[in-house]
């Protein structure tokens, strides 16, 4: 298996804030894959989700001049997604959800109900969630940092610092929004297996 790249140290942060084409370059193969698919965790279709993506690389380069090194570029980058994706439910919120959420599962899960590309292993994913509609309901109950929570220590497996530093709260805070997410996931999927299964006979 390849060693990652690790994209830090003086010289990363100089070669960056000069917009270095081959660094850049290299930044956009190592971590595209990884912010689509936490837009795709984070409630995005396919299609708004490799727009935020590339969203979020055209912010990155326009602030790299002032990238300070102050935490790893995977670190910012997120931060960038996070603002980006706020700013993209804002846009969105005048929209059908019903429509959209029709799409998604056009998009995403075969005839049989199966994922065609699953974003993440479904372990990963609170109980392999059954089907788009529910993994709509069950993320739309949770607040945007409670999802970006979730999605970066569930899914990107980011460190709870790194975390803080996406959402810009302290690790007292994190832990309430996970805390709080997990809960809200396991109830959300608890009811819809017992609406699926119905009242119990006497």
């Amino acid at each position: 298996m390849p060693r990652r790249k690790d994209f830090s140290g003086s010289d990363t942060v100089a070669r960056i804030q000069g917009r270095d084409a081959v660094l850049i370059e290299s930044l956009v193969h190592a971590y595209t894959r990884h912010l689509y698919n936490a837009c795709l965790g984070m409630g995005f279709d396919p299609h708004a989700a490799g727009e935020l993506a590339q969203d979020v690389w055209i912010t990155f380069y326009e602030k790299a001049p002032g990238f300070e090194g102050r935490s790893h570029v995977r670190t910012w980058l997120f931060g960038i997604l996070h603002n980006k994706a706020l700013e993209r439910r804002r846009q969105r919120s005048h929209l059908d959800l019903d429509e959209i959420t029709e799409r998604q599962v056009d998009e995403r899960f075969d005839g049989a109900g199966s994922w065609r590309s699953p974003p993440v292993s479904p372990e990963q994913f609170v109980l392999a969630l059954e089907t788009e509609k529910l993994l709509e309901r069950c993320l739309d109950n949770l607040s945007e940092n409670q999802r970006m929570a979730f999605v970066l220590k569930e899914v990107e497996e980011f460190t709870s610092k790194d975390i803080c530093n996406v959402l810009g709260v302290t690790l007292t805070n994190l832990g309430a929004l996970l805390f709080r997410a997990r809960n809200r996931l396991r109830e959300c999927i608890e009811s819809a297996h017992g609406e699926k299964s119905g009242p119990r006979k006497k």
